[in-house]
């Protein structure tokens, strides 16, 4: 639509994009759908969205509103322009403290607004999974839940008021009403009168057909139009409506006091089945929620690094399912006295640890808040830890929201349990038990017709067994393309011409996200599936070992594909995933994203060569190879190695630039600068040289380079060493390029330590004799795999016969560090590779271990001040900060704090370039470089990352220190207390 686009570039401030690649990264959602939209549009207010929509009605094209783009059932994919709200349209417009209530934008995310109203004691209730992403008009649209809807109930017990602009243009206000219609303004009075028209007739048919259970979001509000039932609220009546009726711009919210202390019990079951009998028992306590989390779901969590932790402390031995039950009084001896309760209860039932088979379990009690939270945080992340399996067949989500009256929950498990072997599959269970909604998702593989056609009969099966408990098909994730098919089935005829007649009194048009909730296709339409029956992987060579992953590329389709879109990788605050995304707000620049569009290259859908392709390296540009998601994408989405395949790729097609041969050869420029350090310094300290440098070598000229320097570290020629008589615990210190051109102090530190500890510290050159040895990673950073390559054999030559016999490699700098056990195994095999995997540590790691092993004898003094931590993204993707924390809190009197920060920007020499040296900068500005600003003077800056220290030093004018450099000082500290002139 040549027109629309024009106009919409032409009147807009905002961003627009109608290129194949910006429209491919909109056509999925959390769901199994791919529909690719005409257009999207990002405006930065409210008017230039209204804007938006009034164009692409002039020009004929149907409007979908978008949040997070987290929808399961397909409500955010569609042949229509996209209005993404999510990053713009966030604000906070009104908050009553006293009244209890809020009016925010449609795009603020669920979390930043709870973090905003937690200063003042108050939250908005509906605590959904997603609540890191999701939006309060995606929820509003959706009417969703939460895990504690049992005390909060669903959206619609907690939107007070919706202000929206109607499919003719007319803006207008939506909520209580009375009676007679005097409060409702003019040109709303007759679309009033016809709803509630609609409700006064339909009264009847209402109440034999909707169910009587909490959980039912399924079709158009149309009880919350019948007469004398309840207050009429006509916002209500957009609840739930999946922007098919209106575009929300503005949302009143009812909030809540924040929940104070609360007691959970972890309740284990030797049997699922008795789990889902016991439910309706458990709820008499008037638990807050009961949630669940089957076998299977623990059994992947475990092979989680994220989580794995967190299972370890509340889960017994093997059970077939836990239910966490969740007292939340005011009064927190209420709810101690509750989690009695529950254990007599359960007791009372005949469960016990002393007993086997069904009736084994008992009640794990978890009162720290702390472990509550990582418990939580397990239990929302309970879709993406079912998609985490890497087999073909996945969790598919289209009977997953049915709710059924708890009297028969045990009963409906076990019906479905059949349902599913009959059609040769299995199901994943997890989430609401309290309300008798269970997120149950059978495995499929939707790429094959039997497993398609399988879909289907599972559904039509399901959703009879759900009629006959009069229970709801649609309990929490809404319609959209999965269920509106069946909603005239559930509801009955009469009531879906119902539906459809709101539908049209509100749109007669389809204009508004048309197809879903009425007049819908079929769920089971393989055109509209992300999946499609021409659907194929091309056969690209890649380099690096995909095998634990189906389809082309020996696994690399595969490992794309465990992209689920639920967008995990959006949330704006904890953790570290994903750094750019958190300054940019781009669906280009997140996990997410830069996963739809590989999966859209490598299958052919951006046309030929789209993996070397420009925009290819434009998606991939604000990577900066964190790793962040390889720990915290709940399905192990590993984009930074993803990245090395890509560029690999533009190698081999375009050749590298200057750039990328100063950096990936720096390992082997590095001797030569070395010899004229004053030469090759020279840039920094000349405008000229440093404009030039930007110019042809893409080195931001606002960015000061390493310095550097003749007294570079020597491995010493009498080494191994160790103090005479010492024991003969041996260890390899690798010197990383970086520490040992740039930075000596950190590796003389280290081997300081290192012997002050009683070890022997072994030093290894290449074989050959000849420059240093390198662990390749600066080649990976710019896809020069076989140069890699070559770089991790001689090292892995000369390491090999140390790691044969168990001896650790220790190093300092956990970029090169880690790339032996991560990358390392990825391009080379062998019984050395694995050994090197398993003995490469950070000196941390180590110093850790022996402490644990109760084998270290380190001689710390104390440093009475404090030290301000950041930690490098890749120890926290390989879970080493608290190694890293507990190496510096063995140091007597010294007090450590972790800063909450994402990548500090630098990221390797990400934050030297000239392309990307601003979001470098903001990077460091999210949390970073604010919190060392505010930290005292004598506080010690702390951080391992070459980069990290640069960015902290151009940020701050502060000096950080490696912690080996910490640990050093506090081996000197202890030397100089215990000598004879101190102790005299």
């Amino acid at each position: 639509m040549p027109g629309l686009e024009r106009r919409l570039k032409a009147e807009m401030s905002g961003d627009v994009h109608f290129d194949r690649f910006n429209r491919g990264r909109y056509a999925a959602d959390a769901s199994h759908y791919q529909i690719t939209p005409v257009g999207v549009v990002v405006p930065r207010t409210i008017e230039e969205a209204e804007r938006a929509i009034g164009i692409a009605r002039s020009e004929g094209a149907t409007v979908l509103a978008r949040g997070g783009g987290t929808s399961q059932c397909g409500q955010t994919v569609g042949d229509s322009l996209v209005v993404d709200c999510s990053k713009y349209l966030t604000k906070v417009l009104d908050l009553d403290v006293k009244g209890q209530r809020c009016t925010v934008e449609p795009g603020l995310v669920l979390d930043d607004l709870n973090r905003q109203l937690k200063a003042h004691g108050l939250w908005f209730p509906v605590d959904i999974s997603t609540s890191s992403r999701a939006t309060i008009g995606g929820m509003a649209g959706n009417n969703s839940c939460g895990g504690r809807s049992l005390r909060y109930g669903t959206m619609r017990d907690n939107v007070i008021a919706i202000d929206a602009l109607l499919a003719d243009g007319t803006k207008a206000h939506f909520g209580r009403i009375g009676g007679n219609l005097d409060d409702v303004p003019a040109a709303l009075r007759p679309l009033a009168s016809d709803l509630l028209a609609i409700g006064a007739r339909e009264a009847d048919e209402i109440a034999a057909r909707f169910p009587k259970v909490q959980r039912r979001v399924g079709g158009y509000n149309l009880d919350a139009l019948v007469p004398g039932k309840n207050d009429i609220n006509l916002a209500h009546i957009l609840v739930g409506g999946e922007g098919t009726l209106g575009f929300s711009t503005r949302i009143e919210l009812k909030l809540s006091p924040l929940l104070g202390r609360r007691a959970v019990g972890a309740v284990h079951f030797g049997s699922f089945y008795e789990a889902m009998n016991a439910a309706q028992h458990i709820v008499r306590l008037k638990p807050i929620a009961v949630e669940l989390i089957d076998s299977t779901m623990i059994e992947l969590a475990r092979a989680i690094d994220i989580f794995r932790p967190t299972l370890e402390r509340f889960v017994r031995d093997v059970p077939a399912a836990i239910l966490l039950v969740e007292f939340g009084e005011d009064d927190h001896e209420v709810n101690l006295r509750l989690l009695r309760q529950l254990k007599e209860l359960i007791g009372d039932l005949g469960f016990s640890w002393d007993k086997s088979g069904a009736k084994w379990g008992g009640v794990v009690e978890v009162l720290n808040p702390e472990l509550q939270a990582a418990i939580t945080e397990v239990r929302t992340s309970g879709l993406n830890i079912m998609m985490s399996m890497k087999e073909s067949g996945k969790p598919v989500s289209f009977v997953e929201d049915c709710a059924v009256p708890l009297e028969h929950l045990a009963d409906y498990t076990t019906r479905l349990t059949a349902i599913f072997e009959k059609n040769g599959t299995r199901g994943t269970w997890y989430a609401h038990a309290g309300s008798g909604c269970l997120h149950v998702r059978p495995i499929l593989n939707l790429r094959l017709d039997k497993d398609v056609h399988a879909m289907r009969a599972i559904a039509e099966e399901a959703f009879a067994m759900v009629r006959e408990y009069k229970g709801s098909h649609s309990g929490e994730h809404g319609d959209g393309l999965v269920r509106s098919e069946f909603n005239e089935p559930m509801f009955g005829s009469r009531l879906a011409r119902a539906f459809e007649e709101v539908k049209d009194r509100f749109d007669p048009n389809g204009f508004y996200n048309p197809g879903k909730i009425v007049r819908p296709s079929k769920f089971d339409d393989r055109s509209l599936f992300r999946y499609k029956p021409d659907y194929r992987g091309e056969e690209i060579k890649t380099h690096l070992d995909w095998s634990a992953f189906p389809g082309s590329g020996g696994g690399f389709q595969g490992a794309i594909e465990m992209c689920n879109n639920n967008g995990a990788c959006r949330k704006l605050a904890g953790g570290a995933m994903c750094p750019s995304y958190r300054v940019t707000r781009d669906e280009r620049d997140v996990t997410r994203g830069r996963a739809n569009t590989l999966r859209l290259a490598i299958t052919g859908q951006l046309g030929p060569d789209a993996l070397a392709s420009d925009e290819m390296a434009e998606t991939l540009s604000l990577c900066v190879s964190c790793k962040a998601c390889k720990r915290e994408c709940p399905t192990g989405v590993d984009m930074a190695r993803m990245k090395i395949e890509v560029q690999a790729a533009r190698a081999a097609k375009h050749g590298l630039s200057l750039h990328d041969r100063l950096v990936g050869w720096l390992p082997r420029l590095a001797p030569f600068a070395a010899r004229w350090p004053k030469l090759f310094n020279r840039r920094d300290g000349s405008p000229f040289l440093r404009r030039m440098s930007e110019k042809f070598a893409g080195f931001a000229a606002r960015r000061s380079l390493p310095a550097w320097r003749k007294d570079i570290y020597e491995d010493r020629s009498d080494w191994p060493y160790a103090k005479p008589g010492e024991s003969l615990r041996e260890v390899v210190l690798f010197a990383d390029t970086f520490n040992r051109y740039f930075e000596r102090e950190n590796l003389d530190a280290a081997l300081s330590v290192l012997v002050a500890g009683g070890y022997r510290v072994h030093a290894v050159a290449a074989r050959d004799g000849k420059r240093p040895l390198c662990c390749g990673r600066t080649f990976l950073s710019v896809g020069a795999i076989d140069q890699a390559r070559a770089e991790m054999q001689r090292t892995l030559d000369a390491l090999a016969p140390f790691v044969l016999r168990g001896v650790p490699v220790i190093g300092l700098e956990p970029s090169c560090l880690f790339t032996f056990r991560d990358e390392l195994p990825a391009l080379l095999k062998g019984e050395a590779v694995d050994a090197l995997a398993k003995n490469a540590m950070l000196l941390e790691e180590f110093l850790a271990r022996e402490k644990r092993d109760g084998k270290l004898n380190l001689p710390l003094g104390a440093l009475p001040t404090k030290a301000l931590l950041h930690g490098h993204c890749h120890q926290k993707a390989f879970d080493a900060m608290g190694a890293v924390a507990g190496a510096l809190k063995m140091i007597p009197e010294l007090s450590v704090e972790t800063v909450e920060s994402s990548c500090c920007g630098m990221a390797g020499s990400f934050g030297y370039d000239a392309a990307t040296i601003d979001v470098s900068l903001k990077m460091g500005e999210l949390s970073l470089l604010p919190a060392v600003r505010k930290a005292a003077d004598d506080t010690l800056i702390v951080a391992d990352g070459t980069s990290c220290r640069h960015q902290i030093h151009d940020g701050t004018d502060r000096a950080p220190l490696h912690v080996a450099r910490v640990l050093a000082m506090s081996v000197a500290s202890f030397s100089k207390a215990s000598s004879p002139a101190a102790r005299t």
